[in-house]
């Protein structure tokens, strides 16, 4: 076939179709450059003066690399009611959120799991009862926002440095049950000399019910019969703590 008779289809873009080219280029562009500056921001400011949606949108960047996740960080605030909130959410529930898979959920549920070890290692620092704040802390960052009660033990030694933490037991929305002879056993077992007990109030408001503070008094007493000393109870509530012992509760 001679070359010049040739039929050489060559498809010239129409101005509606060129402009919708670079239209996508543009907004391509613009993301990738919103995610460099966000980037550097945070660097540089470590940060601080962020809200909240940027500091969720940089954990999302890492685990959605194509996507404007900007929207998908509001959204999430939105729904679960704050940037810690999203945090502590149950995988369960993170998973339900559209936009979310599996990768961008482990992303989300790492910064709080770093952030209750950080916390906990500063517990370990120094004796539990000269080392409140730091306790009190890590008490917030594990339970103030779980969804069902939970009762927790911080045994202590004969120096009241943290032998362990451990859940001893979950609960529903309003109440978890608690035995002394298995507290007094796992003691015995880790040879600790003294407790702290930790509960959660899913409703946020710390403050103790008849319940509480009967069942406190019946682990104290059988604790003190074999020697464990319970230096405290916690309630720990999304709004604040309440403590037993300076409540004159024990």
């Amino acid at each position: 076939m001679d070359f010049k008779d040739a039929q050489l289809n060559f498809e010239v873009p129409s101005g509606t179709a060129r402009k919708t080219a670079q239209k996508k280029v543009a907004v391509k562009d613009s993301r990738h450059g919103h995610r460099e500056r966000l980037r550097e921001r945070f660097l540089k400011s470590g940060g601080a003066g962020m809200p909240d949606y940027e500091l969720l949108e940089l954990i999302l960047m890492l685990a959605i690399p194509r996507r404007d996740v900007k929207p998908l960080a509001k959204s999430l605030i939105e729904h679960f009611g704050g940037y810690a909130d999203v945090l502590a959410a149950e995988v369960s529930a993170l998973r339900n959120m559209d936009g979310l898979g599996d990768t961008a959920v482990a992303a989300i549920k790492s910064v709080q799991a770093s952030a209750i070890h950080l916390t906990r290692s500063v517990v370990l620092e120094k004796p539990a009862l000269s080392n409140w704040e730091a306790v009190s802390a890590y008490l917030h960052s594990v339970m103030a926002r779980l969804p069902r009660e939970q009762f927790r033990l911080l045994f202590l030694d004969t120096k009241n440095q943290l032998v362990a933490d451990e859940a001893l037991s979950d609960g529903t929305i309003d109440q978890t049950a608690v035995y002394p002879r298995e507290i007094i056993r796992r003691a015995l077992e880790l040879d600790a000399s003294a407790l702290i007990l930790v509960h959660n109030h899913p409703s946020g408001d710390p403050t103790p019910s008849q319940m509480d503070v009967s069942m406190t008094k019946k682990v104290a007493d059988a604790c003190d019969k074999v020697g464990i000393k319970v230096h405290d109870h916690i309630i720990v509530g999304k709004f604040g703590q309440t403590s037993f012992k300076q409540q004159g509760l024990i």
